[in-house]
């Protein structure tokens, strides 16, 4: 996506609308709140980090899991207590955005009339226009009620290469969506109702954008979406059923993508985020094998392992297709760090179902490895399914599979002292290893200061909880 430009006028000078933003949730939550800002932007206005000098505010939501939603609200509360606070800034607007808005805009409208308007999904790339409208009407709570700007139907917008787009990652890493939405039936999810279906960019439009990105010195390409693996599938003219082979003549694939991002000029990793184990083949695996800037990093949330787990929660996989999919992932990707993450106390999740995920994480050893305690959506399937499990019983077996990765992964740590890997330096004595995604894996704690946004190869000497010490 090109960079937001202000417009600018030869009319007489007015001062700039300031907004200010508030983003909670995912990468593809933050990739959103680019979008607006850079539409936001392109209209003239100005961004401020300061809440007290915005004219607009807007909490961009997250709705995910109860978790979610609830830091959400306290965002929305919080931000509108400070503009209480302010009196200067009495009439300051409120915008809420993001999925939570999506999903729950006329119920919230009535439960929080202090919020001047609210912006679906559809609507992030008209911001800047939004924004003016809200301006121009009554604020909320006085004159009129909350503008529900939301499109009811399910969304189907989708940014393109040349949407404008304010980054809000550091200068040497972005985040590139290549797709929306999600086509996949899991019991416990309601993001198909938030994002609508599954809608893929073309090959051309990524790769466009993460030319200029990496033109404009990022080093590492982050490719996120509900389904990163299912990216073209939904293009081709007979849609492909989960765990069929893929045949690449019928029409654009993630393999094409890898394959065409690869001869981009540049020194710079391109990251795999949020793949599916339904949609992944032996072609997806030789593709990142082939191409040496694709990072040697797999992020394949799997939820559970046990049966009937997965046959209760949808997800389109068996164990024995899991076990197959992972020995072939690490045979065909020598040196892979497989990312995953589980769900515990899934309704009806006994405590023999939660032995044998916890066998599994032993044998397995998964690199990187993330635990949700189940969160009952209303308008999930598994919200009205039997055997909901109280939730002393959730935490204290998410506290047991992570006190057993911790060892695991304490564990591999160890045994990568004396290795040198090559590291991207985030801070001048902290960087990632193309086993850590940011955010949410292990950090590498370098002696000595090094060249933020650079990589520079770095000998382990040491462990330090999950993070590395090394000297660059």
């Amino acid at each position: 996506m090109k960079t937001a430009k202000p417009a600018f006028s030869s009319a007489k000078t007015i001062a700039p609308i300031k907004v200010g933003l508030v983003s909670l949730g995912c990468a593809k939550n933050l990739s959103d709140a680019e979008v607006m800002l850079g539409g936001i932007v392109a209209r003239g206005m100005e961004i401020t980090s300061d809440p007290a000098q915005a004219d607009v505010l807007i909490v961009n939501t997250c709705s995910f899991i109860d978790s979610a939603k609830e830091e959400s609200i306290d965002a929305i509360l919080e931000v509108n207590q400070q503009r209480g606070l302010k009196k200067k800034h009495a009439h300051q607007k409120l915008i809420v955005a993001g999925c939570m808005a999506q999903r729950f805009s006329k119920e919230l409208s009535t439960e929080m009339p202090e919020v001047d308007a609210f912006i679906g999904i559809d609507q992030i790339a008209q911001a800047g226009e939004l924004i003016e409208q809200v301006l121009a009407a009554p604020s909320a709570g006085e004159e009129a009620a909350p503008l529900d700007l939301v499109a009811r139907a399910k969304p189907v917008y989708i940014p393109d290469y040349d949407t404008p787009r304010f980054r809000l990652t550091p200068a040497h890493t972005a985040y590139v969506k290549i797709a929306e939405g999600c086509n996949h039936p899991c019991t416990f999810c309601v993001i198909p109702k938030m994002r609508g279906r599954h809608r893929s960019r073309s090959v051309e439009s990524v790769v466009a954008e993460v030319r200029g990105l990496v033109a404009q010195g990022v080093r590492e390409i982050n490719l996120i979406s509900q389904d990163t693996t299912y990216f073209g599938m939904d293009l081709w003219e007979t849609r492909p059923r989960a765990n069929q082979p893929i045949d690449p003549s019928r029409g654009p694939t993630l393999v094409q993508l890898l394959d065409a991002l690869q001869k981009i000029k540049g020194d710079f990793w391109i990251r795999l985020l949020y793949t599916h184990p339904a949609h992944w083949s032996d072609e997806l695996i030789a593709a990142i094998a082939r191409n040496s800037k694709v990072a040697r990093y797999i992020d394949i949330p799997l939820q559970h392992i046990h049966p009937e787990m997965l046959e209760a929660m949808h997800r389109e996989t068996s164990r024995a297709h899991i076990e197959k999919l992972l020995a072939r992932i690490r045979k065909g990707i020598p040196g892979v760090a497989i990312r995953t993450t589980f769900i515990v106390g899934f309704p009806g999740e006994t405590e023999e179902h939660f032995a044998a995920l916890l066998d599994f994480i032993r044998a397995t050893r998964f690199e990187r490895l993330g635990i949700f305690t189940y969160s009952r959506e209303d308008g999930s399937r598994a919200a009205e399914l039997p055997g909901q499990v109280p939730a002393a019983t959730k935490k204290a077996r998410y506290r047991k599979a992570m006190t057993l990765q911790r060892k695991i992964a304490l564990e591999i740590a160890q045994s990568a002292v004396g290795q040198t890997r090559r590291v991207l330096v985030e801070q001048p004595l902290v960087g990632r290893t193309e086993a850590d995604a940011p955010e949410v894996d292990c950090r590498v704690l370098l002696e000595k200061p090094a060249p933020v946004g650079r990589f520079v190869e770095a000998e382990i000497t040491g462990t330090q909880d999950y993070d590395l010490m090394a000297r660059a």
